[in-house]
């Protein structure tokens, strides 16, 4: 039996268990990445697309992903590669790559305007060692890291990969713990404290989706970028629109006018708001 301490969940597993995130497994009795350098997704993405407004704006980034996630989110849109049925087969079809290989992938696609490596896709930190081997080497080569994350890991695994990391875009889901643990398996503070880390050695961006009886609220968005502000108001936030996927197709679309009144509000606090999906 052994303990996992990558997230809040720690759990005890025992030899040849995986955990709940699906990319952590118990071998030699000790907790391994199962999902080390075993790939889902590459692709050459727009910077903007992770979603980063102002990090290397008008850039591309070679985006790369994996499998398994520590969250349940009912809505989510990379559920193949996350924690359903289909993330539990893609393991036997995952593409294996070194960091090194994955490194001179990324120089490679320097001719195409890349300027270096996003993780992200399912949850990157449940694999944080191959982000940090690989994030070492783009850096080696004068190139950029970004982490697109949940951001509920515990700190320490920060303090792994944090010397390497040159952007964050850290999903925000609500500023309810109840939602977090109710709705989305999570826990509200470990994200906090996640963002107040990072804000510390990275660039670092948000992302709220607005779930439609979820976190749609005008208080709860005063409230959110209330929080944000406190940390630092020029952390720029991406508001963007809920669409019905995986196991939330009960729900309509986000109104638009929504958004961009939840957006109004936020600049109340905050300099940088940005709206995606519409």
């Amino acid at each position: 039996m052994a303990r996992c301490e990558v997230c809040f969940r720690h759990c005890e597993l025992r030899e040849g268990q995986t955990g709940s995130c699906g990319g952590r497994i118990c071998s030699g009795e000790e907790i391994r990445a199962l999902n080390y350098g075993r790939i889902t997704s590459v692709a050459l993405d727009p910077v903007e697309k992770k979603p980063l407004a102002r990090f290397f704006p008008g850039s591309r980034i070679l985006s790369v992903g994996s499998f398994g996630c520590n969250l349940r989110c009912p809505f989510c849109q990379n559920h193949s590669i996350s924690w359903s049925k289909e993330a539990e087969r893609c393991r036997e079809v995952c593409r294996e790559i070194s960091p090194e290989e994955l490194a001179e992938l990324a120089g490679y696609h320097l001719r195409d305007g890349n300027i270096g490596m996003a993780f992200t896709y399912n949850e990157p930190l449940i694999g944080y060692e191959f982000i940090r081997d690989t994030a070492k080497l783009i850096r080696q080569r004068g190139m950029k890291n970004a982490v697109v994350t949940n951001g509920t890991a515990e700190l320490w695994v920060l303090e792994e990969i944090a010397p390497y990391i040159d952007a964050f875009n850290i999903d925000l889901k609500s500023i309810s713990a109840e939602t977090y643990r109710k709705t989305l398996g999570g826990d509200l503070r470990t994200v906090l404290d996640f963002i107040g880390r990072a804000r510390k050695t990275a660039h670092v961006e948000l992302t709220t989706l607005i779930v439609p009886g979820m976190n749609d609220t005008e208080e709860e968005m005063r409230e959110l970028s209330a929080r944000v502000a406190s940390l630092d108001p020029e952390i720029p936030l991406h508001i963007s629109r809920f669409f019905p996927r995986f196991r939330m197709t009960d729900r309509p679309p986000t109104d638009v006018k929504l958004i961009y009144r939840l957006a109004d509000i936020a600049r109340e606090k905050l300099r940088y708001v940005y709206t995606g999906n519409c």
